[in-house]
């Protein structure tokens, strides 16, 4: 199938450059849906969605909306189960997507097809108090189900995961009743936008750990949490909101941000629990900023041949339905790279469990560099790629 693509006009949605690209498109793309990685550990994986509403507060972009609304999905260890898997997202959720990111001559549906590997519904299973919990933010304009590789995975290794869907701020975010809210946050300057929309996930963020560890829990399996284990993974806009959001809520015991700029310095007090930026092979003069203020655990892994969407289910999936990026992680590259160092991150700090693959360089994944470490100053490799920098500038 021949496809067809436009030079993007802006620098918000799906996968976005800093300048107006054309992407270039092979003759031909796969003649099956497109399909996410199966994830790696020994547990099924169940999912289901919740609805959530803060009354405390009006909608941080639409203020006449007197109380912040919000959808999250949960991924969890799940009871054996043959039923339904889970949509990866609705087709008007994909139309959407792609018309927002300036991508034409694929249908419109297409992601909504996306094969996943959870079951809507399943009974969650585990030891009371015995899962880890992680947040999980994705960036200005994506949907939740753009980190639904890497939730899978963990919830298959034994961790519950609470994806947020930050309302306003995506191309499209379906609620139980159909309503369907847009990029609201899309249309604000940049330079306005920026701290409005990380305290603003902040606050969602502490919501949503209300709500799942509160006595009237909105979901019936959160008696697997473990309160004291939460850590908070972030990618592009909310990665930059981790720091923000661990400073504000001490629950959050470790932060992990994938490729997202710090548009809200780390004050010189500092940042004394874990944190971890895994971003493209490129020197972010935030992260420099930063990076004295980070005073506890620390790493900085850059990940040579990414693309901003590496870090997100998108790099694989627009591979398959034949859109080039320009990504030198080929097939599933991208989403294993992620998955691995994500997972070591919470294994380290939220199992205590040694993970030599955060301390020095792994055959295994020659991509990966270190650019910084605790009681270290940063260091760039010697060959940088072209990149999107701004490539969502929030």
């Amino acid at each position: 199938m021949a496809l067809k693509t436009r030079a993007l006009a802006t620098v918000t949605g799906l996968f976005t450059l800093s300048t107006a690209l054309a992407f270039t498109v092979p003759a031909a793309s796969a003649e099956t849906d497109p399909a996410l990685p199966a994830p790696t550990g020994a547990r099924q994986v169940g999912t289901t969605s919740l609805y959530l509403k803060d009354t405390s507060r009006p909608d941080t972009w639409v203020p006449s909306v007197n109380a912040r609304e919000l959808m999250v999905s949960l991924w969890y260890p799940a009871k054996a189960h043959d039923g339904q898997r889970a949509p990866y997202m609705t087709p008007k959720e994909s139309q959407a997507l792609l018309k927002g990111s300036g991508i034409t001559g694929v249908p419109g549906d297409v992601l909504s097809k996306t094969r996943t590997h959870a079951f809507r519904d399943a009974l969650p299973v585990g030891r009371v108090h015995g899962m880890p919990l992680v947040v999980l933010s994705p960036g200005l304009a994506w949907q939740r189900s753009s980190l639904t590789s890497l939730a899978e995975d963990l919830a298959s290794r034994g961790y519950v995961v609470a994806g947020i869907d930050h309302t306003y701020e995506t191309h499209a975010t379906t609620f139980p009743d159909g309503r369907v809210t847009t990029c609201v946050a899309c249309t604000v300057p940049a330079e306005e936008r920026a701290a409005r929309a990380i305290r603003g996930r902040a606050a969602d963020v502490s919501f949503v750990l209300d709500q799942l560890l509160g006595r009237h829990s909105k979901w019936k399996g959160s008696v697997l949490i473990d309160p004291s284990r939460i850590a908070m993974v972030g990618m592009s806009l909310g990665g930059g909101s981790v720091p923000e959001t661990m400073l504000r809520d001490t629950r959050v015991r470790a932060g992990l941000n994938l490729d997202g700029p710090h548009r809200v310095a780390i004050p010189q007090r500092g940042l004394q629990r874990p944190y971890m930026i895994l971003g493209q092979a490129r020197q972010d003069a935030t992260w420099d900023r930063d990076w004295p203020h980070v005073t506890g655990w620390k790493r900085w892994l850059a990940v040579h041949g990414a693309i901003h969407s590496s870090f997100t289910d998108y790099d694989t999936l627009t591979q398959q339905i034949g859109v080039d990026q320009g990504s030198r992680l080929p097939g599933n590259r991208s989403i294993e790279i992620t998955r691995a160092y994500v997972r070591a991150f919470m294994d380290l700090h939220l199992r205590h469990r040694p993970q030599p693959l955060l301390d020095k360089t792994s055959a295994r994944y020659p991509e990966v560099t270190f650019e910084g470490r605790a009681g270290t100053s940063p260091g760039y490799g010697n060959t940088l790629m072209l990149q999107d920098v701004q490539a969502e500038p929030a």
